[in-house]
């Protein structure tokens, strides 16, 4: 059988073959610009936590944040966190990050205990894209936001330097 007449309607070159096309409906992925780095800060105190088991993340959570000069702390327990802001002068961290498929911790059962303590720490959640019931579980539980791990790794810096900012940095911007 005869195909030919796909490639006059894909608009295809003359031998046959099919020229990429978008879907309807999607539209072409336009690479984000990176954020500024923050200032330099050799005395500043990490304001953005982690709970995060994958080595995977934790490179690329680290990587991103020395680039943006901010400081990124992995944590295994809440006791640990607890000490650590003891550490910083009480100073309250303004992110807390959770890998919700976490084996060390029980994400769930943290996060609320955490909203409580530090009442204004936006507390973000990042699972595999299919799980859309533990989505639905992590907002209940108090998670500010949930995201696929692809929509994490694609805002990370944003993220990061939004953030790591101190009050004044952000109010300079």
């Amino acid at each position: 059988m005869d195909h030919s007449y796909r490639a006059a309607l894909a608009g295809g070159n003359n031998n046959g073959s099919r020229a990429p096309r978008q879907r309807p409906g999607f539209a072409p992925n336009y690479p984000q610009a990176e954020p500024e780095p923050l200032p330099v800060r050799e005395d500043a105190a990490p304001r953005i936590f982690g709970f995060v088991d994958d080595l995977f993340f934790q490179a690329k959570i680290q990587e991103t944040a020395r680039k943006l000069n901010v400081k990124v702390e992995f944590v295994k327990a809440e006791q640990e966190l607890t000490e650590r802001i003891k550490t910083n002068g009480d100073e309250r961290p303004s992110l807390i990050i959770f890998d919700l498929n976490s084996n060390s911790v029980r994400p769930l059962t943290l996060i609320p205990r955490l909203k409580h303590k530090l009442k204004k720490t936006s507390v973000i959640g990042f699972l595999s894209h299919v799980q859309g019931d533990l989505k639905q579980k992590a907002h209940d539980a108090g998670c500010d936001m949930v995201l696929p791990r692809s929509a994490f790794s694609q805002n990370l810096p944003q993220l990061l330097r939004r953030h790591g900012a101190t009050e004044e940095e952000q109010v300079a911007e």
